[in-house]
């Protein structure tokens, strides 16, 4: 049985952001993710870890543009400084709330330039955070347009190819769904490279059960394969997040 996580930024939106993580403990999860936690006190946060129980699996990096700008820009030229000075400052966070990964947005961009860019950026991050597990994650275009990192053979190369311990990929199923329309086969040809998993149901992004991707074979396949990373439901309930959660009691 997979080791399941709540996506905290997408499940129990009805409760205030630090009543979350007791509602997640209580619905049956072991650990929690927070895309963007930036703007609570991360000891608010720690607190509540320590409370319920639970291990902080994931936060994304970098902090958010208030200004509006986009959600990553680890492959946009020119803006290396900026990377490194928003990385130093999530991976303080991270290491507050015991994130166990740190997940790099590439943002948009496009081009030989842009790849090297994001290269450059991710090998000084392995580096700079040796003992910090460090994810990046192919996400399909129609979510985030532009998306440099929206193919999981490119995923590949750049883990390849900068060679870290603690850089790996982040396997999302809703992305892989939309890149690939194979949901099986990707995770085969990646998974000795993951280190996260998240999942939700195609078409509308919704609770992993009824739908067009196969969860029970892939979560067996997760089993048979010994993987041992968590399982994150990132999707949008259909109703609450309560009314939807009994997958999770038959993964």
């Amino acid at each position: 049985m997979p080791k399941l996580c709540a996506n905290l930024t997408w499940l129990f939106t009805e409760l205030p952001f630090l009543e979350r993580f007791e509602a997640a403990k209580g619905a049956g999860f072991d650990a929690v993710e927070v895309l963007s936690p930036y703007d609570v006190n991360a000891q608010d946060i720690v607190k509540e870890l320590a409370k319920h129980d639970l291990h902080m699996a994931l936060i994304n990096c970098p902090p958010p543009n208030y200004t509006g700008g986009d959600q990553g820009f680890a492959a946009v030229p020119g803006l290396e400084q900026r990377f490194r000075t928003d990385f130093k400052r999530a991976l303080r966070y991270a290491q507050t709330l015991g994130a166990q990964h740190l997940h790099i947005m590439s943002g948009a961009a496009e081009g030989a330039e842009a790849k090297a860019t994001f290269i450059e950026n991710l090998r000084w991050a392995a580096a700079e955070a040796p003992d910090q597990s460090l994810t990046i994650e192919p996400i399909n275009n129609d979510t985030i347009p532009g998306y440099f990192l929206n193919d999981f053979d490119l995923g590949r190369e750049i883990v390849t190819l900068i060679d870290a311990p603690n850089l790996r990929l982040q396997f999302d199923t809703f992305h892989a769904a939309k890149i690939t329309g194979d949901v099986l086969g990707t995770w085969a040809a990646m998974r000795d490279i993951t280190a996260h998993v998240q999942v939700a149901q195609m078409p509308d992004r919704s609770e992993p059960d009824q739908g067009q991707i196969d969860y029970p074979a892939f979560f067996a396949d997760l089993d048979t394969q010994g993987y041992q990373g968590w399982v994150a439901g990132e999707y949008k309930p259909r109703t609450t997040t309560l009314a939807g959660v009994g997958w999770a009691a038959k993964s």
